[in-house]
């Protein structure tokens, strides 16, 4: 029997799953939901450990080699968790964190659980980080998804070819999911135990010192703030201010009329469950303004995750559908009137004053409007030697330069400027029949000259504050 709110399909555990006897306590390895309310992972824990009659203990593998991290994200994550360890011990949760390998520091404090309980990761390194542990720990396994409304397997068994293919079987499940998981209390205090970890206490600036990582991308805490609370303030003003205009406002980046989720999302701060419920209960939202947010914080961002997740090339060019690539290559050798390389791109140095601001945006913020985003990957595949060097350099700057980068819904991004989940357009040049966007385009659905002048006053505030 599970608590009421903790679905049986969110729950990966071994047949016949126990405990092991001679266990201090039960550890939840915290790694991809970062946070300590809305959790069902950590709430599976609690469950477990009070049938235990054993403390809570939350692992956290803290590595300078996290793939493509740079001060940029390691300043956003750091801010979170901090935040984490202090709601945890409101709890008699006590918070370890350990630099190391993720899996190796879950194990060595698993040496003195009676149950090891960790979240579900989709990408390639965050599967194999919990297969090691589920071979390697000397006690039980148990996996909780918390990081989607509806769990990837039950929504489907496969890659769906489009949001349409999805759309019907989420709906079809959300009555099941749109549940709140519970708050549990933990019925033994685990602060007084003995455990070696970091002295978080010494704040954010003496853990980001000791980190050796990339710093050649600056923080943009004065943009998106890390961590759990930072974000359900942002979604609050969204909600009061800006959902009632998120409809026909969606392709609009010259307004701010987005709520900046995907950060906090991307770092497991704020449950996507959270953000759905509160918006369903918000008194003033309007069936189309609901309905939209709802489109893209359940349907797309859940294809995305089903795609990853049964996708192990998610971020390779031979993850495009067959008719994109044949297109693509039947058009690689098209002229190319202009050619920029990555320090032009990274430099915002292009004949194009759309696209620089778009960069601009991305570089200064960490963020970018998503109609943007589309019209910013379009033009680096147009400007690239070959659709395969496209994809590689989009992946880069992405994952450099954006909170959310390295994330499913970032990598199916990427995907989709070179056809994934999209159909077949009539054909024009360099892009075959994978759709295109232009400047006439953007000039056509939106105030792009606004978009420009907010994003050059951004740069340069943001060249003064340096």
């Amino acid at each position: 029997m599970l608590p009421d709110g903790i679905q049986p399909t969110r729950v990966q555990a071994p047949d016949a799953e126990t405990s092991r006897a001679g266990g201090r306590y039960v550890l939840y390895w915290m790694q991809q939901a970062q946070r300590a309310a809305e959790n069902h992972a950590l709430e599976y824990a609690i469950f477990r450990a009070n049938q235990l009659q054993l403390p809570v203990v939350v692992g956290f593998g803290l590595t300078d080699a996290y793939p493509e991290a740079n001060l940029r994200h390691y300043t956003f994550m750091l801010a979170g968790l901090l935040e984490t360890a202090e709601a945890l011990a409101k709890r008699g949760i006590r918070l370890v964190c350990r630099r190391g390998e993720p899996p190796e520091v879950a194990l060595a404090l698993a040496r003195e659980a009676a149950l090891l309980v960790c979240d579900v990761g989709y990408c390639r390194h965050q599967k194999a980080w919990r297969a090691q542990a589920v071979r390697q720990a000397p006690c039980p396994v148990v996996q909780v998804e918390s990081d989607v409304v509806v769990p990837v397997a039950a929504a489907s068994p496969k890659a769906e070819y489009a949001a349409r293919t999805l759309r019907p079987k989420l709906q079809r499940l959300l009555p099941d999911y749109l549940v709140p998981p519970p708050q549990l209390t933990a019925e033994r205090s685990a602060l007084g135990l003995a455990l070696e970890g970091l002295a978080i206490d010494g704040g954010l600036a003496a853990l980001l010192a000791d980190l050796k990582i990339d710093r050649g991308v600056a923080a943009v805490s004065r943009f998106f703030p890390g961590g759990t609370a930072a974000a359900k303030e942002r979604f609050g003003r969204f909600l009061t201010d800006r959902l009632c205009r998120y409809d026909r406002n969606s392709n609009q980046p010259q307004t701010d009329d987005v709520s900046g989720m995907s950060p906090y999302l991307h770092f497991g701060q704020v449950s996507p469950l959270y953000l759905a419920l509160t918006l369903r209960s918000h008194a003033a939202a309007s069936p189309g303004d609901r309905d939209a947010y709802l489109e893209e914080l359940i349907v797309r961002r859940e294809l995305a995750v089903n795609f990853v997740h049964y996708t192990p090339a998610y971020d390779r060019f031979a993850c495009l559908p067959d008719w994109a690539r044949r297109t693509l290559a039947d058009h690689a050798a098209d002229p190319r009137p202009d050619l920029y390389g990555r320090a032009a791109l990274e430099a915002a140095e292009t004949h194009d004053a759309y696209w620089n601001a778009a960069m601009q945006e991305m570089r200064c913020t960490g963020f970018m409007h998503n109609y943007m985003r589309m019209y910013w990957g379009k033009k680096v595949l147009e400007w690239s030697p070959s659709p395969t060097a496209a994809f590689e350099t989009l992946l880069e700057l992405n994952n450099r330069y954006f909170l959310d980068g390295r994330d499913p819904n970032s990598f199916v991004g990427v995907a989709w400027i070179f056809g994934l989940h999209d159909r077949a357009w009539p054909e024009r040049a360099v892009f075959g029949k994978v759709r295109s966007m232009t400047a006439a385009g953007l000039e056509r659905k939106c105030d792009i000259q606004a978009y420009v002048a907010k994003f050059g006053r951004r740069a340069a505030v943001d060249t003064r504050r340096r």
